[in-house]
């Protein structure tokens, strides 16, 4: 331990108080031996910033504290020594009257600080650290029953057991810190080892609940739900009421507070926070958004339904069962008067795909719709048009293509977070309308040849083209220009071999194609030369001598020398072995190889059903598990055990996915119908 002072005053030292320090004692602490978490923050530094605020006094504000944090360093894991000598200064400064501007700013670096302790390993925690903390025990309690209401609510998290937080439950009057305070009391009583203190806490929100304020018993069901679950079950009916109340909304803004958040919740935002309690309860969590719904359309409540269908939007993105609940639900919220509610509805629609098609002629009539919500990307007519290309309804078809190109035209980027409803990336509406490709076909090739070499779209129009195959024809012209840029010739590439036999005209501009100069590069040019027309044999002997010498990743050789099949039989040993031996990735793209060469379902069926189980077991490894899937299907046999797998899988009520957006719904509907391939084997 360091030679700082021990109070949080410093009554009997030498010289000058200043905001509660004694400049004196500051100097005193020997900062030269102390140790820094970060380089970049030197312990002369931490002396400089506590005395630069301590000068201020109470001209001091939020910036003048940002220093102090950035010499806490609470995001490296480390707690060093120079911040056990810091906190004596930090608490006295917190607690005094004169720092006006930033008593709250040092009181979240207190709780900060004792999270971070808290959470790092114990080995990186200075030794002197913790007696630190019980020395300034008093200064940091007093925090909790100081004459501010703003300081007493951001020292909740300091009140580190549920006696001291009962204590100041029966002396506190404040709104604003006494919901807080509720709160605080649930998350300690989960953190007790004594049962005499949930029990404690039990009656106290008992009490609430039975007599406390409509917004208060909210909040009661919240702490309860800390350490009890199952009380939002239970409670369902009392939220419900006090949520989908319209003369009710006001009350959370004027008293729903919580510690480091400036700005009161809404009522809105206190209903996703309550969707949360029922994660462990799905069937409770859609009964508690379609009641919210259904409330609130009998209210005209917009506000409520947008933020109830944003809910309903979260548990569908995990849980495929709840769309026979939100599905009519959602085509009825179609007409709304409200654009946010129309755009979340047709959204919601959008990515249900077909099961969506009983609502066609509304999402139809909705197609020039302008209506935005807010800060989510596009309008209601972008989603209804994407909504019908999802059913299949050729009324999405005119100028499709040019709405998909608007929010790229004149930029590289779109601008959205990820976990919100936003439009469809090009390639995921255009790739499953190969029935189409004609009627859309125009469209692309004049952007491919508008936007010029090096337009925001280019490679995303190329994987639709490969997709589309052999349809993609018509624009072998456009392509073939492409082959000429080392940025876009491989893509260009893949999609004239996707063409098939109508672009072998183009074998000789791809033998002569632009491409970084990198060993695979020219492997694949070689294979698409060959798979165009060219020299099977050439394109052969390179693959197969990279099989045999490169060192390294062989993903490029592995997975084009399948293309060969027995053909290719004298390199079988050496796949065989990456099959045996390469990384996950690797041993997928041999087996199927191996078996291209061979003929034998075995060992490859055997590799590939590997990687089904950690997705049944509950993992998220879904490219693999979906790669083997279709890997099993051209192979055309599987084992009874991996069809029990694979049965339990497509059972199971959980997307999917790993995304949590519109690609959750697209990639869960590739692995199901992939599924259903395999069990379709005989």
């Amino acid at each position: 331990m360091t030679g700082c002072p021990s109070g949080s005053r410093f009554a009997g030292s030498r010289g000058v108080f200043v905001a509660g320090i004694a400049l004196e004692a500051l100097e005193d602490v020997p900062w030269g031996r102390l140790e820094s978490a970060l380089a970049r923050h030197p312990a002369g530094q931490m002396r400089r910033a506590l005395r630069r605020l301590a000068l201020k006094g109470g001209t001091a504000t939020e910036e003048d504290c940002y220093p102090l944090f950035d010499c806490f360093a609470l995001s490296t894991g480390r707690v060093a020594s120079v911040e056990t000598a810091a906190l004596p200064f930090v608490v006295a400064l917190a607690g005094d009257p004169g720092m006006e501007g930033a008593r709250v700013t040092l009181v979240q670096l207190l709780v900060s600080a004792a999270e971070a302790a808290a959470e790092a390993d114990p080995d990186l925690v200075d030794v002197g650290w913790h007696e630190a903390w019980r020395a300034q025990r008093p200064g940091i309690r007093a925090l909790l029953a100081d004459p501010v209401p703003e300081v007493r609510r951001e020292a909740l998290p300091l009140g580190d057991d549920v006696g001291v937080l009962l204590e100041r439950w029966h002396a506190e009057t404040d709104p604003t810190v006494r919901l807080p305070l509720l709160l605080a009391l649930g998350t300690a009583a989960a953190k007790a080892a004594e049962a005499g203190s949930v029990d404690r806490t039990r009656a106290v929100v008992a009490e609430v609940l039975r007599a406390g304020s409509p917004v208060m018993r909210v909040a009661a069901v919240h702490a309860w739900a800390a350490f009890d679950p199952r009380a939002s079950v239970r409670e369902l009916d009392l939220l419900v009421e006090v949520l989908s109340d319209p003369a009710v909304r006001p009350q959370f803004e004027a008293t729903w507070y919580v510690p480091d958040v400036e700005a009161a919740f809404t009522r809105e935002d206190v209903v996703s926070w309550t969707a949360h309690l029922f994660e462990v309860t799905p069937g409770t969590a859609l009964a508690f958004v379609v009641r919210l719904i259904g409330a609130a359309r009998r209210t005209g409540d917009t506000l409520l339904c947008r933020a109830a269908l944003d809910e309903g939007w979260r548990l569908l993105v995990v849980r495929p069962s709840v769309a026979s609940a939100l599905l009519p639900l959602a085509g009825a919220l179609l007409a709304d008067p409200d654009d946010g509610v129309r755009y979340r509805a047709a959204h919601l629609l959008a990515v249900l795909g077909s099961r969506a098609a009983p609502y066609a002629d509304q999402l139809t009539a909705l197609l020039d719709d302008p209506g935005e919500a807010g800060f989510f990307e596009g309008t209601v007519g972008d989603h209804a048009r994407w909504a019908l290309t999802r059913i299949g309804d050729e009324r999405a078809l005119p100028e499709l293509v040019e709405r998909l190109y608007a929010p790229y035209r004149g930029q590289y980027s779109r601008g959205y977070v990820l976990g919100d409803p936003h439009l469809p990336e090009v390639e995921d509406v255009l790739t499953p309308l190969r029935a189409h490709a004609q009627a859309l076909l125009p469209a692309v090739r004049k952007l491919l040849r508008d936007d010029g070499v090096g337009g925001a779209l280019t490679c995303r129009f190329l994987t639709v083209l490969k997709t589309w195959g052999p349809a993609a024809a018509p624009a072998l012209p456009e392509v073939v220009t492409l082959l000429d840029d080392a940025r876009y010739s491989l893509q260009a590439v893949d999609a004239l071999v996707a063409m098939g036999p109508a672009a072998e005209s183009a074998e000789p501009a791809v033998r002569r194609c632009t491409v970084l100069d990198f060993p695979g590069n020219h492997h694949k040019v070689a294979w698409a030369a060959w798979r165009l027309g060219g020299d099977r044999d050439a394109a052969l002997r390179l693959i197969g001598e990279a099989m045999l010498t490169q060192e390294g990743p062989l993903y490029g050789p592995v997975g084009l020398l399948g293309d060969f099949g027995p053909a290719a039989a004298s390199h079988a040993d050496r796949v065989r072995h990456v099959m045996e031996h390469g990384e996950d990735w690797l041993r997928l793209r041999a087996a199927v190889t191996l078996w291209s060469i061979t003929g034998e379902p075995e060992p490859s069926g055997s590799v590939l059903e590997e990687f089904l189980l950690p997705v049944a077991d509950g993992g998220d490894a879904y490219g693999h598990f979906l790669d083997a899937l279709r890997a099993l299907a051209r192979i055309g046999t599987v084992s009874p055990a991996a069809r029990a797998t694979l049965r339990a899988v497509r059972e199971s009520d959980r997307r999917l996915s790993t995304y949590r957006d519109y690609r959750a719904f697209i990639q869960d509907e590739e692995i199901r119908s992939a599924i259903d391939d395999v069990l379709a084997l005989p």
